[in-house]
């Protein structure tokens, strides 16, 4: 019985693995079983402590909660939901760009599909944290690694998510729809089930919300501007393009994002932060702002069967692996200067516009 388990080992990823590639199999303890928490690996860990214990909640009073509860409890998942830049580290055949271009084909692929934001930061979040738990996944894998992030998320988030032959589809026949659900049953268990981070858009959506109070403060009923928010969006995408974006919390690169576009008095009043909790991550985003910033500023765009007031919650694509060229990060001491590589055809199908529709 599936309660009496106490561990699996995964066999079937050996099914869908490319002929010589290793098998990246581990033992993955059931959600039944209790399971010590693990240390936290993030680099950034005083910030954990720092912003959970320390910074105080910016929510207004709310008919349906206690603010400090609630902002405790959405900090609670900072600490729970572990990411890092580190987790390239035990995959000697993948480098940053590899996973540039598929998170760039993944918002390619939610705008043509009407997806919101908040599925692809779902995505963005479930193939991060399950690269960390593997080790040696072969280039060829990526894409239905990302695109199954993405099958997950949709069905999470979507109201009406697209159909499993649409994910397949998408790939052009690289990965079948047997290999999507194999992938994402080993997805689910390598994740433990965890599937509700409070990602870096949700973060914004609520600093947006909040810097926009009133005196008769609705939280739920969206107050702020919805071209200000797709700008800082923008901004956002850009930077969760980049591998060392994962070294911050979400809520830190939020707010970093929000500073470029308002100032620190809001940022204080809309997230609880001072100064000293985002400067580092402040002068890292200010690279990817600057070249934002040399572009034309982003236009609503009209979804059809999309509501006007839910336009700005639907991701869309730009020239984003373009825009992150001209970005200039200083690397991390572990990841060296690499040339933009050819993956020949893995993560590069033919255009979701040029395909024939289904």
């Amino acid at each position: 019985m599936l309660s009496c388990a106490l561990c699996f080992v995964q066999a079937c990823w050996s099914q869908i693995t490319a002929a010589g590639g290793a098998t990246p199999c581990i033992l993955i303890e059931t959600p039944q079983k209790e399971v010590s928490v693990l240390p936290d690996i993030s680099k950034f860990a005083r910030y954990r402590f720092q912003n959970l214990f320390i910074s105080p909640s910016p929510l207004p009073d709310l008919s349906w909660g206690s603010p400090k509860d609630v902002w405790q409890k959405m900090l609670s998942k900072e600490s729970k939901y572990i990411h890092t830049s580190r987790l390239l580290q035990n995959h000697s055949a993948l480098n940053p760009d590899m996973r540039s271009i598929l998170l760039d084909w993944l918002i390619e692929v939610s705008e043509v599909y009407s997806l919101h934001r908040e599925t692809f930061y779902l995505a963005q979040d479930f193939f991060d944290r399950f690269m960390l738990t593997q080790n040696s996944v072969n280039k060829s894998m990526l894409q239905l690694i990302g695109v199954t992030s993405l099958f997950i998320a949709s069905k999470l988030e979507e109201i009406y998510p697209p159909k499993l032959h649409e994910f397949a589809y998408v790939t052009d026949g690289a990965c079948s729809e047997d290999d999507l659900i194999e992938m994402e049953l080993i997805m689910l268990k390598a994740l433990k089930w965890e599937l509700s981070p409070v990602t870096a858009v949700s973060w914004l959506n609520l600093f947006l919300q909040v810097s926009s109070l009133k005196d008769s403060p609705k939280l739920l009923l969206p107050q702020y501007s919805q071209e200000q928010f797709i700008q800082i969006a923008q901004l956002l995408d850009l930077c969760i393009l980049h591998l060392t974006s994962l070294d911050f919390q979400y809520r830190i690169l939020a707010a970093a994002a929000l500073y470029h576009y308002t100032s620190m008095e809001v940022v204080t009043k809309a997230t609880g932060l001072e100064w000293e909790n985002i400067s580092e991550c402040v002068h890292w985003v200010a690279p990817f702002f600057r070249v934002v910033q040399r572009n034309p500023p982003l236009k609503l765009k009209n979804f059809k069967k999309v509501p006007e007031e839910d336009r700005h919650n639907i991701q869309t694509h730009m020239n984003y692996l373009d825009m992150l060229a001209d970005v200039k990060v200083k690397p991390e001491p572990f990841l060296s200067e690499q040339s933009p590589v050819s993956v020949g055809g893995i993560l590069t199908p033919p255009k979701s516009t040029e395909k024939t529709p289904v």
